[in-house]
């Protein structure tokens, strides 16, 4: 078997590490389908637990708090809202455009149990949302 460089192999695994990362940042801000063709991507999300609470992260960056509306509603925490240019861009030519326009929505799955909003705060391009988890 033939000796592996460790540069060749360090630079091979740094090229298959971007190339998983731009695979789930497509994935994460991936178009929807289905049942509301105004929603047009989703946001990714990380979720902790605590003994009392669960935390909800969700990453909008650009997105103004007053264009989030945040529910439970059974057994899922729904957040959506809308990104939207800024009118000081209107005129400008993109060269390139990463980050998702338009209306989100994005569906979290919560582990059973009741639980009530009792917090949330969307700073520097991070919504964190807690639920106290109601006994």
């Amino acid at each position: 078997m033939a000796k592996t460089d460790p540069d060749t192999w360090m630079w091979e695994r740094a090229q298959a590490l971007l190339e998983e990362a731009d695979r789930r940042s497509r994935e994460f801000c991936r178009p929807i389908s289905g049942r509301d063709r105004r929603v047009c991507w989703q946001p990714p999300v990380d979720v902790y637990e605590t003994d009392t609470d669960l935390w909800v992260l969700v990453a909008l960056p650009g997105v103004d708090a007053s264009r989030v509306e945040i529910l439970v509603e059974g057994s899922a925490l729904v957040v959506r809202g809308e990104r939207v240019h800024s009118p000081r861009l209107r005129d400008a030519l993109v060269h390139r455009m990463e980050i998702p326009q338009g209306r989100f929505e994005r569906r979290v799955v919560l582990k059973s149990g009741r639980y009530e909003l009792v917090e949330r705060d969307l700073a520097e391009g991070c919504l964190s949302i807690r639920l106290k988890k109601v006994l």
